[in-house]
C-alpha cells in the first residue's frame, strides 16, 4: 500500500482525517473510493479479469449448498443411482443456516399422543390455513427415518457437525467443491441444463452441466445484526427467477429477536446455543415469531418500554396481530422449551432479557418462501430444477412458526425427497450441451463488476438497502404509503445502482452479487406485502388489520414476465400451479 496516490496528491491519513473516521469510510465508498488502496478514484481491480481462468463440470445431479437439506440431497440421489456433486458458497455442515440448529424434530408415532391427522390438522389450525398439509404431513412421516440416520452418523454427538455430514459423504465418495458461489441457473430448450459461479479463494468461473439441479441455497435476508443468516441472501431464489421460475412467500417476515444487549452480537444473543449438542423435539404445536413483538414496540415504543418478551400477550395483542384461539406462548421464545426440551435442544434464541426486533430481517417463516413447487418431489417449474429446505416454497408450516425443530427435520426431509425426484429425472435425460454463446454471456456476467471502471461499492448499497427495508414500520408493520415509498427507493437501486456494482477481488464480487440478490428480494416482499391486503400470521398490515378469507386464501407467486418486469398472481391454498 502506498501511502500516497500520485493522481490525486491526497494521502489517505489526510483524506480520512478530513472525511472524519467512520463517516469518512462510509462516504469513500458511495463515490466509488477504495480506502484500502488511498485512491481518491474510480475502481482499482486486483484482478485482471481477462485472466480469470474457466473450470467444467458434469454431472448428473447439481446439488447446491451444504446444509442438512444438501446433505440429504447428495446422499439420496447417490443411493438413488445418480452422479452428484456438491457445490457450497460456504463448506460443509457449517454453513447458512443449519449449525445453529440445536433442535430436530421427530415424529413418533409409538411416543406422541397426537395421531398424524390430528398433528396436521393443528398445524393448519396454527397457521390460518397459510399450510401446504402435503408437506406438513410429508415432514412428519419421514423425519424419525431421519433423525435415525443422523443419529448412526454421530449428529447427535457434537456441537459441531462437519464429522457428522462428512460421514455419509466420505462413504459414497461424493465430491464436494467448497466457497464457489453459484450465481447462475442455465436453461436450455427449456429445461435445466447446469448452473455456473465462481470461486471465493481463486480466480475461476465454474461451468457445471447438470441433468437436473436441487437448490439447497437456503432462505436470505438483508445481512441484519443480531441472527446468523448473513452469508444467505436469497441467492437460489433470484438465480431461479432469472430464468422464469416462479417463487412465493415474500410477504411473511421472520420474527427471531435479538438482544437490546449488545444487539449486532449474534453470538450473545444465541445465549450459549453455538457451543450445544443437538437435540430431539417431540410435538407442540404453538403460533409464533410473527409480528406481535414489532406491533407492540409500534405503538408503545421501544421494546424495553413494553417490558420483556412475552409480557402482555397472553392472547391477542389489543388492536394488532390476531392469535387464535387455542395457542398460547408457551413454545416461544421467552417461553420454556417444548414439553420441558431437551437439554442439548431448547428453545429458539432470543429468549429472556430485552428483544429488539429486526434481527432476521428480509428472511421469511422457514418453508414459507422459495421456490414454486408443482409437486411434493418439491419440483419447480421449470424441468429438471428443483428445490428443499429453506430454498423451497413449501409452506410447509404455513406463514407462521408452528413446530420447534420443523425446520431442521423438514429441510432433511425434502432434500432427500427432491434429490430422489431429481435422480429419476436425470435418468431420462441427454447429456445437457451449453452453447458457447451462453457460456460467454454467464461468464460475461458473473465478471461484470470486476470490470466496471467506476460504479457503487457493494457495502455501500447494501446498507442503502437496509436503511429502506428494516424499519420496523416497512418491513413488519406495513401501511400502502410507506410500502410505495420504499418500492421506490428499491427501484432505483435496481435500475440504477445494480447495473453499477463493482468489485476490486473476488471478496467484493461475492458481495456485488449477493447485493443484486437483496435487491431483488427487497423488491418482492414489497409487491406481496402490497398485494396481500389483510392481515395474517406473519404478515401485518395497519390498514387491512383483519384476515380476508373470501379474497386471501391463497399463497402469492411471482414471476419474471416476458417483458422482463415482475409478476405476481395468486394461487389458491390447497391447490398446485397450472
Amino acid at each position: 500500500m502506498t501511502e500516497n496516490n500520485p493522481s490525486t496528491g491526497v494521502s489517505r491519513r489526510k483524506f480520512m482525517a478530513l472525511a472524519g473516521g467512520a463517516a469518512g469510510f462510509a462516504a469513500m465508498a458511495a463515490m466509488g473510493i477504495s480506502a484500502r488502496d488511498a485512491a481518491c478514484s474510480v475502481n482499482i481491480p486486483e484482478i485482471d479479469p481477462e485472466k480469470v481462468a474457466t473450470a467444467e463440470s458434469e454431472t448428473d445431479v447439481l446439488v447446491v449448498g451444504s446444509g442438512i437439506a444438501g446433505l440429504f440431497a447428495a446422499v439420496k440421489g447417490h443411493d438413488a443411482g445418480a452422479r452428484v456433486l456438491m457445490v457450497s458458497k460456504g463448506r460443509l455442515g457449517a454453513s447458512g443456516q443449519t449449525p445453529f440448529a440445536k433442535g430436530i424434530f421427530a415424529y413418533d408415532p409409538a411416543r406422541e399422543k397426537l395421531s398424524l391427522d390430528e398433528f396436521v390438522d393443528k398445524v393448519s389450525r396454527s397457521a390460518m390455513g397459510t399450510n401446504n398439509p402435503v408437506f406438513t404431513r410429508q415432514m412428519a412421516a419421514h423425519s424419525l427415518a431421519r433423525v435415525r440416520e443422523l443419529e448412526a452418523w454421530g449428529f447427535f454427538d457434537s456441537p459441531l457437525y462437519f464429522d457428522a455430514f462428512s460421514r455419509p459423504i466420505t462413504e459414497r465418495g461424493i465430491p464436494v467443491m467448497e466457497r464457489i458461489m453459484i450465481t447462475h441457473l442455465i436453461k436450455e430448450k427449456g429445461r435445466i441444463a447446469g448452473a455456473a459461479g465462481f470461486s471465493i479463494d481463486e480466480a475461476t468461473v465454474h461451468i457445471f452441466k447438470a441433468k437436473s439441479v436441487v437448490l439447497c441455497s437456503g432462505a436470505g435476508g438483508f445481512k441484519p445484526n443480531g441472527f446468523p443468516i448473513c452469508d444467505l441472501t436469497h441467492d437460489g431464489t433470484v438465480m431461479a427467477y432469472n430464468i422464469g421460475a416462479k417463487v412465493t412467500g415474500k410477504e411473511w417476515n421472520d420474527g427471531h429477536p435479538g438482544q437490546t444487549t449488545n444487539a449486532a452480537a449474534c453470538y450473545d444473543g444465541w445465549h450459549g446455543m453455538f457451543g450445544r449438542k443437538p437435540g430431539r423435539t417431540g410435538v407442540e404445536v404453538h403460533h409464533d415469531l410473527g409480528v406481535e413483538m414489532n406491533y407492540q414496540a409500534y405503538m408503545a415504543g421501544n421494546p424495553l418500554a413494553g417490558g420483556p418478551l412475552g409480557q402482555n400477550r397472553g392472547g391477542q395483542v389489543s388492536g394488532g396481530p390476531y392469535r387464535p384461539e387455542g395457542f398460547d406462548d408457551r413454545g416461544g421464545p421467552g417461553g420454556p422449551p417444548p414439553g420441558g426440551g431437551p437439554k442439548e435442544g431448547g428453545a429458539p434464541p432470543g429468549m429472556g432479557g430485552n428483544p429488539v426486533g429486526g434481527s432476521s430481517a428480509g428472511m421469511a417463516i422457514h418453508k414459507s418462501e422459495g421456490l414454486v413447487p408443482i409437486n411434493a418431489d418439491g419440483a419447480s417449474t421449470i424441468p429438471g430444477l428443483y428445490a428443499a429446505g429453506d430454498a423451497l416454497g413449501s409452506y410447509m408450516a404455513g406463514a407462521i412458526y408452528t413446530q420447534i425443530g420443523s425446520s431442521l427435520a423438514g429441510s432433511a426431509v425434502q432434500g432427500g425427497i427432491a434429490a430422489e425426484a431429481a435422480a429419476a429425472y436425470a435418468k431420462g435425460q441427454a447429456a445437457p450441451e451449453i452453447p458457447t454463446r451462453k457460456r460467454l454471456q454467464v461468464q460475461e456476467e458473473i465478471l461484470a463488476p470486476l470490470k466496471r471502471e467506476r460504479g457503487y461499492g457493494p457495502a455501500w448499497v447494501t446498507q442503502t438497502v437496509q436503511g429502506i427495508m428494516i424499519p420496523n414500520f416497512v418491513l413488519y408493520i406495513k401501511k400502502e404509503p410507506l410500502l410505495t415509498a420504499a418500492l421506490a427507493y428499491v427501484e432505483e437501486l435496481r435500475d440504477h445502482h445494480m447495473p453499477m456494482l463493482r468489485a476490486a477481488d473476488l471478496h467484493e464480487l461475492r458481495l456485488a452479487h449477493e447485493t443484486a440478490n437483496m435487491i431483488l428480494n427487497a423488491e418482492m416482499k414489497l409487491r406481496a406485502s402490497l398485494m396481500r391486503k389483510e392481515s395474517r400470521c406473519s404478515h401485518f398490515r395497519l390498514d387491512y388489520p383483519e384476515m380476508d378469507t373470501k379474497n386471501w386464501n391463497a399463497w402469492i407467486n411471482i414471476y419474471k414476465g416476458k417483458d422482463g418486469s415482475m409478476k405476481l398472481e395468486k394461487q389458491a391454498f390447497g391447490s398446485w400451479p397450472l
